[in-house]
């Protein structure tokens, strides 16, 4: 079993490597990637800058990055980079959005550490050590009935078929709608993620999961105590078709909206 101690602490030290260039460089030329979806020169800068740490600290564990792709690929363990999570947030001047590095042992994620540099905040989990947010443990929230819940959904679809995508996600919001607290979408899912880890939505529910996405959320929702599963309810890893991360008392409940998927 791997030792995730040292390699949590390497996480840090590769996510203390970007440290103000998210809040202090410009978003500079922001280019296109598809329909209604983009990359700015932060992105790139975070990227090649974690990119090149590990390369140097862990040569090897394979490394994907969301803007250069994948390198070393082929043993057990991958580490997961999303070097902006919520660049649209990012480049309008909305400071939801993080930076979020995964680590991935045989298609689990296991660890993970994220950083909202416009809220000030690190959250970090390795597998079997807990969950914690500046230093101090967290844990999801108690909360047992839709109605008291609130909720965070994944970006509706861009891109190629996303009408017909997005009928799954209209639908999912109308009955969320109709049945929880609140609905909200926050632009960035590892923020959705961490919030559920430290209690302050009751679930996150995105129809994607792109590891670099999802990685280091997921493994930090878990370690806080989250159910994190597919849409058909079994335990959640890279070949999940959906990403969703529950409080306990709220996984019944919210798969029973998923039938409507």
């Amino acid at each position: 079993m791997t030792d995730l101690r040292p390699l949590l602490d390497i996480a840090c030290a590769a996510l203390d490597q970007t440290s103000g260039l998210v809040t202090e460089m410009a978003p500079g030329a922001v280019q296109a990637k598809g329909d209604r979806d983009m990359v700015s020169e932060i992105d790139f800068a975070v990227e090649e800058r974690v990119r090149e740490f590990l390369q140097k600290e862990t040569p090897e564990i394979g490394f994907l990055g969301e803007e250069h792709g994948a390198t070393g690929l082929g043993g057990s363990l991958t580490w997961a980079l999303d070097p902006v999570d919520g660049t649209a947030n990012l480049v309008n001047g909305i400071p939801l959005c993080g930076v979020s590095l995964g680590l991935i042992e045989n298609d689990r994620a296991v660890l993970g550490v994220i950083d909202l540099p416009f809220l000030g905040q690190r959250f970090k989990a390795a597998e079997g050590h807990g969950a914690y947010a500046d230093g101090s443990r967290i844990a999801v929230s108690r909360t047992k009935v839709l109605s008291e819940a609130i909720v965070g959904v994944g970006d509706y679809a861009v891109g190629e078929h996303a009408q017909e995508r997005n009928v799954r996600r209209l639908a999912l919001t109308a009955r969320l709608a109709e049945s929880v607290l609140r609905v909200r979408m926050l632009g960035s899912a590892a923020l959705d993620l961490v919030w559920v880890a430290s209690g302050k939505l009751d679930a996150s529910i995105a129809l994607s999961n792109h590891p670099w996405d999802m990685a280091a959320g997921v493994a930090i929702a878990r370690e806080a105590g989250a159910v994190v599963m597919d849409i058909d309810g079994t335990a959640h890893d890279l070949r999940s078709a959906a990403t969703i991360a529950v409080t306990p008392g709220l996984r019944d409940p919210v798969m029973g909206l998923l039938t409507v998927l």
